[in-house]
């Protein structure tokens, strides 16, 4: 099945940002993050990565805000962090931490996400899915040892981003902090809400 170039919705600059202040205004109850799907098959075919019409230094400015604007709610039981890079050269576009109480684990957990995108070209969700969460059906099925096996996590939270036209990844999105599957749910729900 081929995959339909999404774009944003809003092209104005700041938008992101918007919601974030729109957010701050309004800290009421926080709306549930959809689950995706839990078998690999039906995430490859709906969740696993997006493809988008262009991918700039702009675009992960306003997709960072807007998964903090959607994140926000949960900060005071949950905080979380955010982390956009771009595939090539793992350079930060947007790193933010949401709420109080993130730890330096946070980030061990991000590199670890982004390293297993980066490897398989698929979103950490669907290895978990694959392999049913079982991280040593995983390591054996690369033949890493330990020491190679804890560069890589199969849980939920980081999704590829690929761009129309251009071969392979070209950045990842990590969340980091929640329950696995809504770090992976969260930023699905933000792209398909804010991408068409």
């Amino acid at each position: 099945m081929l995959q339909k170039a999404l774009r944003r919705r809003d092209q104005s600059a700041g938008y992101g940002l918007r919601a974030v202040l729109s957010a701050q205004g309004d800290l009421g109850s926080p709306v549930p993050i959809p689950s995706p799907p839990g078998d690999a098959d039906s995430v490859k075919a709906n969740c696993d990565s997006f493809l988008l019409e262009s991918f700039t230094a702009e675009d992960a400015w306003e997709l960072g805000h807007l998964l903090y604007a959607r994140l926000l709610p949960f900060s005071a039981q949950k905080p979380t962090l955010i982390s956009i890079s771009l595939a090539n050269s793992s350079q930060v576009l947007f790193q933010c931490a949401v709420g109080s109480g993130t730890a330096p684990d946070n980030e061990v957990w991000v590199q670890r996400k982004r390293n297993t995108v980066l490897r398989f070209g698929t979103s950490t969700w669907f290895q978990h899915c694959k392999y049913s969460g079982d991280e040593e059906a995983f390591k054996a099925k690369f033949g890493m040892s330990p020491e190679q096996a804890e560069k890589y996590a199969i849980h939920g939270g980081a999704v590829p981003i690929k761009v129309k036209g251009v071969e392979g990844i070209v950045a990842v999105v990590v969340v980091s902090g929640l329950k696995q599957h809504e770090d992976h749910g969260v930023i699905v729900d933000v792209i398909n809400n804010n991408w068409e």
